[in-house]
């Protein structure tokens, strides 16, 4: 053999014929061993030239596995140490690039990276001085290229630890641990070369597979230099770069001890998030795939909990981790040229979809599971550092709150929208892990979070999870997580029911137990389940419980409008379960009666009826109850329930009537004021009641009890809803029903509390409301029958037992009083009001109420002194008109009235109205009555001798009532008018029948004809003219108003042309003439035709062609021929029963 620096060509050239020939490396290893000993001589040869050609040939060599196993005895026993040591030695480029493609071969093969790691850790082991043969440590001799500035060095030397590492990272870190290699790996991290980042991420992540990675603290020391790095490497276009960053991130994140905090700094935490944000916004997916592992690593307590804990940073990256997550569910399936979707393709994208969505749900799982274990911490419920004034945005309760809302509207639809795709276990046992939590995070929304669950079908759609996945023992995790999904759903829907009570806690304990037993049972198919509810055989105590899960499954399921089962199988299978439990002489717990009952309610349909054994079953569970209300659930199909079967209605009618109304949450006041001609359509509720009130009237009954004997809030409920019934039903004849039965509780009233009735029962005036509304139903006049004259009696005997004050029941009293004297035929007025004269508490209490006109302090409310003097002026005209016998007079201090309606109370029209109509009948009397007592206020003086004929008025009363009723008239209220022109009218002939022969004289137009002075000063008043100015400046045809048409008579009649001239008496004819008569009111027609003739027999018709024409036309037209709608005589003003005829005639 040549010396060595001679065979340096031969060397080279023997490396360049192996490269190119790799067979020849086998030939030279078999056939020429000497070779191997004269390469040995080479690599110790004092000449790096002739060490790097050696190390070359070596590494061509054994880059062929045949001769490399060839040469493992030649490289334990002589080239190992002799090549670590000049590894370690090389100055020159060459030699260390070439000792570097060596080690790769070499690192190729595992018993090779064996050997040298062994002889490794033997050298680092043996005392003596680094360097010398036999003594070198690869970690060693690597972590000093790693401090070369030589970036093809540094590079190399990764991939070298990269080949060591990947033959078992848990036999071979330790050595590279020891040797802090790591720490020289976090510092190249922040360099410009893409390679050298790229390949100190493969060597960390190799390393974090070993636990002392982590125990030495290196992350501790690197987690900064690793976000750096990731934020410098997201805005290259480098995609290998940035997965391997997020793979090495997520790595130390999920492998990091728990007992050794990763983050030293909040800032380094936010950094970290904020790099994880943009991660997941990558368009390409497998890096936003990488970035969602990260992200759930990330989200862990020792991770989070640096004070203070950054919500506001969390919640910017989970909204960016769903945002991507949706944007991604939502993009079309790709397509191919002609447009048509791939099925093969269609099920790998949809695969695609669905891990990038159990990603994104474990990430937020990870959320919820930190905000539960933050619960518990109280530095972490908030930001210290805020300050007190602003928005707590940085809280544990807004970070929860937003879980929710993020969950609410983005996982679910997501999850949704893939399940009508592709339905897989995993994703739906980590979804309804998620929904299980988030009871527990926002507790104070559980119930309603839980009722909204209920009503989007997740009973159902949990239930086809387990009927699906759970059966035979299949995905027991699943099983798990949906039966505790339930467990707590069900418990959160019992505890704020919407319609019906709240379970006390001993149910709540008792349905908590069956549940947990029952639950992860359920795994079959609906079907399945109802077969199973409607076994009749035995029970075992297991079995029931499952029973009672089911039903109450599907309970809650129905309640929420989810009816996933088959109601005529149901209906069957409850009714079977409630026999089976009769059957064996069980007792369901509460809520499992109340949700049979309540199923069987909503399942049974018009053609179908419970058996007599179920009904009666039904009572005899129902009358072991307490009270009805534990098992009532508010539902018009359950009412409807209750009233079909007489065994049922007899028994509990009254009380479920009573909670029907106290769990209606509308009192339909609104409802109640539309006028019956444009009535609105009914609600639900209302409507299903009212149905069964027409079918059974006698339900009626139980109403008018409740009326009486329920809380004030529910009679009043009752009697809305009645008053309702009764406008919109005039065809139902239930008045005497009605009346009877009010009658009878009338009676029962006044003998158990006679002495006070008004203590007797709060409701009592909401009866008599109603009984007024019975007899506003009779529109025509009806003769009173024998129950109509007791029910009067036994009012009037009830009104003389109250005091002015009690004024809610004597407002409705009076007002059926009054009713019932003037809807009625003349001869039953005549028995009405003979019953009521002859109460003489009534007639006291009369009294004493209309006293109370004139008083200010104790004055009861306005309507009941309207009522008052209506009746008053009622009873004296019926005693005048049928000299009925006086069992006590009524006495009435005149000079008070007449003050009174000379200075009126403010928006009291109706109250001057009721006076002016009791004055009206005492003039027409001629103060004469029999009933009625006129008494001065104080002593008078002796009146003079003209005044004596007016007696008990004098002049100056009858001027002064004369301007009170002028002022009266310019309010213009149509009912005060009307009662005004009537006094006026009474008044008139009160004066012409009292003063015949005082100062008669003689017309000069009419010498045969005598004026009266007085009647002549009253109608010839200047103020006359000016007050009928007003009046008819309403308009062009305001004279046909019926008031004004009957003043005009009375200046007619009393020729006063001071106040209405002969030419304004034609105007006025003319302008009757001119008018369409048809369209004219009976009472307009009336007033009409009664001035013309008052014109006619004054001999005032000039036009006699017109006033013919006008006669014909109202001959013509009589009341009963007008087109105009009759109004109604009888009506309610203000909660004052009023007849207008009374009024107005």
């Amino acid at each position: 053999m040549p010396s060595m620096r001679g065979s340096l060509a031969t060397l080279t050239l023997l490396g360049k014929l192996v490269d190119a020939v790799p067979l020849l490396a086998d030939k030279l290893v078999m056939e020429h061993s000497d070779l191997m000993e004269h390469l040995l001589r080479g690599l110790v040869y004092p000449n790096e030239g002739v060490q790097a050609s050696v190390c070359y040939l070596y590494g061509k060599l054994y880059s062929s596995p045949v001769a490399a196993e060839m040469l493992l005895g030649h490289f334990r026993e002589k080239l190992c140490p002799l090549f670590l040591s000049t590894l370690d030695g090389a100055q020159t480029k060459e030699l260390q690039i070439n000792c570097l493609g060596l080690l790769r071969q070499l690192l190729k093969y595992d018993l090779f990276v064996s050997l040298i790691m062994n002889k490794s850790a033997l050298a680092e082991s043996t005392e003596g001085v680094e360097g010398t043969p036999g003594k070198t440590s690869l970690p060693l001799v690597l972590k000093k290229l790693l401090l070369s500035r030589d970036e093809t060095l540094q590079v190399a030397s990764a991939h070298c630890i990269t080949a060591v590492l990947v033959h078992s990272p848990v036999k071979h870190a330790p050595a590279f641990i020891h040797a802090d290699i790591p720490e020289f790996l976090f510092e190249h991290l922040s360099s410009s070369s893409e390679v050298l980042v790229w390949s100190s991420y493969n060597c960390l992540i190799l390393l974090a597979e070993e636990p002392l990675f982590f125990s030495k603290c290196h992350t501790v020391y690197g987690i900064e230099s690793v976000v750096r790095s990731l934020q410098g490497s997201l805005k290259m276009n480098n995609t290998e770069l940035h997965k391997q960053g997020l793979l090495l991130f997520a790595e130390i994140l999920t492998r990091q001890p728990e007992e050794i905090k990763l983050f030293t700094s909040s800032a380094i935490c936010r950094d970290a998030g904020r790099a994880l944000q943009e991660a997941v916004r990558s368009p390409v997916l497998e890096v936003a795939a990488e970035a969602l592992k990260a992200i759930s690593a990330f989200l862990r307590k020792d991770h989070q909990s640096t004070p203070p804990v950054q919500y506001r940073e969390l919640r910017a990256l989970l909204e960016a981790m769903l945002s991507r997550c949706a944007d991604f569910s939502q993009t079309p399936l790709s397509r191919r040229p002609l447009g048509h979707v791939s099925s093969r393709d269609s099920g790998k994208a949809i695969l695609r979809r669905g891990k990038f969505l159990l990603s994104t749900l474990e990430g937020f799982r990870n959320a919820c599971r930190l905000a539960v274990e933050f619960q518990s911490e109280p530095s972490a419920q908030e930001n210290p550092f805020t300050a007190p004034s602003a928005e707590k945005e940085d809280t544990l309760e807004a970070f929860s709150e937003f879980l929710l809302s993020a969950c609410d509207s983005l996982c679910i639809p997501m999850v949704m929208r893939h399940s009508e795709q592709a339905t897989h276990p995993n994703l739906m046992e980590v979804f309804l892990s998620i929904l299980h939590s988030l009871f527990i995070i926002v507790p104070h929304m559980k119930e309603k979070f839980s009722k909204k669950l209920a009503s989007s079908s997740f009973i159902r759609l949990t239930l086809e999870l387990k009927a699906r996945f759970c059966s035979s023992l299949r995905h027991s995790a699943l099983n798990q997580v949906c039966s505790s999904f339930l467990y707590y759903m069900i418990l959160n829907l019992l505890s704020a029911p919407e319609k019906t009570e709240p379970l006390s806690k001993e149910e709540l304990s008792v349905v908590s137990t069956f549940l947990q037993h029952g639950l992860p049972h359920i795994s079959s198919r609906n079907p399945e389940s109802l077969a199973f509810l409607s076994d009749r055989q035995y029970m075992e105590k297991t079995a029931r419980q499952r029973q009672y899960c089911i039903l109450l499954l599907f309970y809650l399921a129905y309640i929420h409008e989810d009816r996933f089962v088959s109601e005529a199988e149901l209906f069957v299978a409850v009714q079977s379960f409630l026999l089976s439990l009769q059957d064996q002489g069980e007792r369901p717990p509460l809520v499992v009666f109340r949700a049979s009952i309540y199923l069987v309610s909503l399942c049974q349909d018009k053609d179908r009826a419970l058996d007599e054994a179920v009904v009666s079953a039904i009572r005899k569970f129902l009358e072991d109850i307490p009270d009805l209300h534990l098992v009532y659930t508010h539902h018009p199909l359950l009412l409807k329930f209750f009233l079909s079967y007489p065994a049922l209605m007899s028994r509990f009618g009254h009380r479920v009537l009573e909670l029907w109304f106290s769990w209606e949450e509308s009192s339909y006041e609104e409802l109640d004021d539309v006028p019956s001609a444009g009535q609105s359509p009914l609600p639900a509720s209302l409507a299903a009641l009212f149905h069964m009130l027409r079918s059974s009237p006698s339900i009626l009954l139980i109403l008018l009890d409740l009326i009486y004997s329920s809380s004030v809030d529910t009679a009043h409920k009752v009697l809305i809803v009645l008053r309702m019934f009764l406008r919109r039903n005039e065809d139902v004849e239930v008045g005497g029903l009605i009346r009877g039965h009010f009658l009878l509780i009338l009676q029962h009233l006044l003998v158990e509390h006679g002495a006070s009735p008004s203590e007797a029962s709060g409701n009592l005036p909401l009866l008599l409301s109603l009984l007024s509304l019975v007899q506003l139903k009779n529109m025509s006049e009806q003769e009173l029958d024998s129950m109509a004259m007791k029910l009067l009696h036994q009012v009037s005997k009830l009104c003389g037992k109250c005091s002015p004050a009690d004024v809610d029941i004597l407002q409705p009293s009076f007002n059926f009083l009054y009713w019932s004297l003037h809807q009625t035929t003349p001869s039953s007025q005549k028995r009405a009001a003979a019953v009521l004269l002859s109460s003489t508490a009534l007639i006291e209490l009369l009294e004493k109420t209309l006293a109370l006109t004139w008083t200010k302090v104790d004055s009861p409310r306005t309507e009941l002194l309207c009522s008052a003097w209506l009746l008053t002026a009622s009873f004296s005209a019926q005693q005048h008109y049928a000299s009925l016998q006086v069992h006590q007079t009524l006495s009435v201090d005149l000079d008070q009235v007449l003050k009174v309606l000379s200075f009126p109370k403010k928006k009291a029209a109706l109250l001057s109205a009721a006076i002016l109509c009791f004055l009206r009948t005492a003039l027409q009397q001629s103060f004469s009555s029999a009933f009625v007592t006129l008494v001065p206020s104080e002593a008078q003086p002796p009146l003079a001798p003209e005044n004596t004929v007016l007696a008990p008025l004098g002049t100056s009363q009858v001027l002064s009532l004369v301007i009170g009723l002028q002022n009266l008239l310019v309010q213009k209220d149509p009912l005060l008018s009307y009662a005004c022109v009537g006094c006026l009218e009474a008044l008139l002939d009160y004066l012409h029948a009292r003063s015949p022969d005082i100062g008669l004289w003689k017309s000069s137009n009419n010498p045969g004809r005598l004026m009266f002075p007085i009647a002549f000063h009253v109608v010839s008043q200047p103020w006359n003219r000016f007050l009928l100015f007003t009046l008819l400046d309403a308009g062009e045809s305001s004279f046909l108003r019926p008031e004004i048409l009957r003043l005009m008579t009375l200046f007619v009649r009393f020729q006063s042309s001071s106040v209405l001239s002969h030419e304004e008496v034609d105007h006025v004819l003319q302008g009757a003439a001119l008018t369409d008569l048809s369209t004219l009111s009976n009472t307009t027609l009336q007033a009409l035709h009664s001035f013309f003739l008052q014109v006619q027999s004054m001999g005032l018709l000039a036009d006699h062609s017109m006033a013919q024409t006008l006669q014909t036309s109202l001959e013509g037209l009589t009341p009963s021929t007008s087109s105009a709608q009759p109004p109604l005589d009888m009506l309610y003003l203000g909660g004052v029963a009023v007849s207008l005829s009374h009024i107005r005639d």
